[in-house]
Parts: C-alpha cells; sequence; structure tokens
C-alpha cells in the first residue's frame, strides 16, 4: 500500500511539474488535481484555482484538521540549466519548478488524505486543500475558500521542512512611509528638507527595541530597503518617500506593532496589508507532540506560507529543504516524498486513530 501511495505521488508530481502553473495562472493543475481525485473515488470541491475535499464519512460532531499545501509557483529564473517542466528523473532526483516548493508536500498529503479518506472511525475529520496564489499570498488563494471549508480546527500546512516542525512563522509588514517638508531653493535657506526629517525616523526604525521577544526569533526585524526623493540638485525636497519590511515575531499581532511604529515616527506610514499575520502552534499541542515523539525538531520559520492567512493553530511540515526553493534546477528526493508520506501518516495516526 506504502509503495503505491508514493508510485502514484511521484506520477502526479511529475504531471504537475509538466504543466505551467505560475501564480493566477493555475487553471490546468488544478483540473489535473480534481481528476486524480475523482479517479481515486474522491469527492472534490473547486472555486477558481483551488481544489478541496473532505473524508468519505465526515462528522459535524467531530474536529476538523485541514491539510494544506499550493499547486502554484514563481517563474523559473535565469540560472535554469535544464528544462524547468521536463520533470525529469536522475539519481534519486525529481528536477522541476515547483517539485520542492511546494510539489512534493501537496502529493504527499494529498496521499495521506486518501489513505484515511474511507475510514468511518476517525477521531478528527480532514479537509484537503490544493491552493492557488500561495506564491503572491494573493486573495484568490486560500483566503478565498475559507469560508467554504467549515469550522477548522487545526492545519497541517505544507513547505518543504526536511519534516521538521515549524510551530511558528514570521508575519510581514510592508509600509510605505513619506516624510513630508517643503520645497525650497538649495541655495537660499529656503523649505523645509524632507530627506533630512525621513532620516530622523530611519534612525528610529534602525535602531528601535520592541519590548517584547519571542523565544523562538528574538526581536521584531524593521529594515528600510527604498528611499525615493528629490527631482535636481538645487531643489530641496518636499518630500521623501521610503519602504520598510518588517518581519513580526509570534510575540506581537501585526495590529500591535503598526500602532507602535505610528506612535514613534513623525512620517505618514500606510501599510499595504496587515493580512500575512505571525502565526504559531502550541509546544504541547497533541500534533506537535506527535512529532516529537517520532525525533522530529521544532524551530520557527522566517519564511512566509499559507500559515499566515490562517487563524487557527497551524504546523508547517513538509518534505524537501527550503534552502532549495525558487533555486535553479530545483529538485526534491524520491525518498523525501516516501518519508513525507510515511511521516505524515505516523504524525496523524495517534491522533486520527486512538
Amino acid at each position: 500500500m506504502a509503495e503505491k501511495l508514493v508510485d502514484n505521488s511521484v506520477n502526479l508530481l511529475r504531471k504537475l511539474i509538466s504543466i505551467p502553473s505560475f501564480s493566477k495562472e493555475e487553471e490546468d493543475t488544478a483540473s489535473v488535481i480534481e481528476q486524480f481525485l475523482e479517479d481515486h473515488g474522491v469527492k472534490s470541491h473547486r472555486l477558481m484555482n483551488n481544489v478541496w475535499a473532505f473524508n468519505a464519512h465526515f462528522d459535524e460532531k467531530k474536529p476538523t484538521i485541514l491539510l494544506n499545501s499550493h499547486h502554484d509557483t514563481v517563474r523559473p529564473n535565469s540560472g535554469y540549466s535544464r528544462d524547468p517542466f521536463a520533470a525529469d528523473i536522475i539519481d534519486g532526483k525529481l528536477y522541476g519548478l515547483g517539485s520542492n516548493d511546494a510539489g512534493g508536500c501537496l502529493v504527499s498529503l494529498i496521499a495521506v488524505f486518501i489513505h484515511f479518506y474511507d475510514n468511518k472511525n476517525l477521531n478528527y475529520n480532514l479537509c484537503l486543500a490544493a491552493t492557488a496564489e500561495e506564491e503572491i499570498s494573493g486573495k484568490n488563494g486560500i483566503e478565498l475558500i475559507l469560508p467554504e471549508l467549515g469550522q477548522l480546527d487545526f492545519a497541517i500546512v505544507g513547505e518543504p521542512t526536511l519534516m521538521h516542525l515549524a510551530i511558528a512563522e514570521r508575519g510581514l509588514l510592508v509600509l510605505d512611509c513619506v516624510a513630508r517638508g517643503k520645497a525650497g531653493h538649495a541655495a537660499r535657506e529656503e523649505g523645509e528638507n524632507a530627506i533630512y526629517k525621513a532620516i530622523k525616523d530611519i534612525n528610529w526604525f534602525q535602531t528601535y527595541e520592541f519590548a517584547k521577544k519571542s523565544p523562538l526569533f528574538g526581536p521584531v526585524k524593521m529594515s528600510v530597503t527604498m528611499i525615493e526623493a528629490g527631482s535636481q540638485h538645487n531643489v530641496v525636497p518636499a518630500n521623501c518617500h521610503f519602504t520598510v519590511d518588517v518581519r513580526v515575531t509570534d510575540a506581537y499581532r501585526n495590529e500591535e506593532v503598526l500602532k507602535i511604529i505610528s506612535q514613534n515616527v513623525d512620517c505618514e506610514v500606510t501599510p499595504r496589508s496587515t493580512r500575512l499575520k505571525p502565526s504559531s502552534i502550541s509546544t504541547d499541542h497533541p500534533i506537535v507532540l506527535s512529532g516529537i515523539a517520532l525525533g522530529r525538531e521544532t524551530f520557527g520559520s522566517p519564511t512566509t506560507s499559507d500559515q499566515a492567512l490562517l487563524d487557527i493553530p497551524s504546523l508547517k511540515i513538509g518534505p524537501g529543504d527550503s534552502a532549495r526553493s525558487h533555486m535553479a534546477d530545483e529538485f526534491i528526493y524520491i525518498d523525501e516524498i516516501k518519508e513525507g508520506i510515511e511521516l505524515y501518516i505516523k504524525l496523524l495516526s495517534d491522533l486520527l486513530l486512538c
């Protein structure tokens, strides 16, 4: 049974790799996933490019576990030496765009869902969601279908972690800031230089330390990453625009961090979004304890995923290595997929079957 699950998963992943599925262009891979589920006797649902399904004997009185990963990809970078859509297997490696991020996770979670699908005696319901637009944190991905999924109690989010347990994830705020001054001629004592006003606030962003520190991530990290001002050498600039990248830890909510910033700087601060929230799950949560019992390590993940759009406890775990994500000639080991399926099943068995 396990060998068949692995073979089917690898074949599905090869098919998904062969079809371009850039964010917002995932129609064809969504159809492949729909057909795969149908071929395995699973009734699925679809909204735009998101596909989801519930276990055969869904019971509204039981809690529900979300199994989620994405089927969109970034575009291949210029460093590729291979066809990013060839899905070749060489020396135990399956090459191709999206193989590692997050195709291996997705097909492994699909395999696990099918493994438990028809079991009549589960302690939890299972909801599988293969979602779109994760790579751009788009609004037509998991966020779109959450109202359709009903009450969810916690989630396993499939991202490459070498099957270790990411029990927290940083949130993200991107801030567009404007320091306002007054234009004048540089040769005379005229105007109010917006660059000088911006420097004061930029220095605050560089040196400020938030009171609360995360045990996993340490302090909130703020970085000024872009700046623009001035039109010509002899004109005192009236405005200075700069951008701040803020990595929010699980010690704060995005709104709290934004309030602290607004109280301490003079510039106008406009967040592009507050949607990408920090996330975490308790170390004594049953799913975490199950993973620790299997010898898995816990850590805090610096990268952002669909966890940021969930308001429930969530654990990020999956086959593959985050360091390979978005790299040229991306690949995943076939053995990693096999290990992923086996560990996912073991991870859930204590909860579903005890």
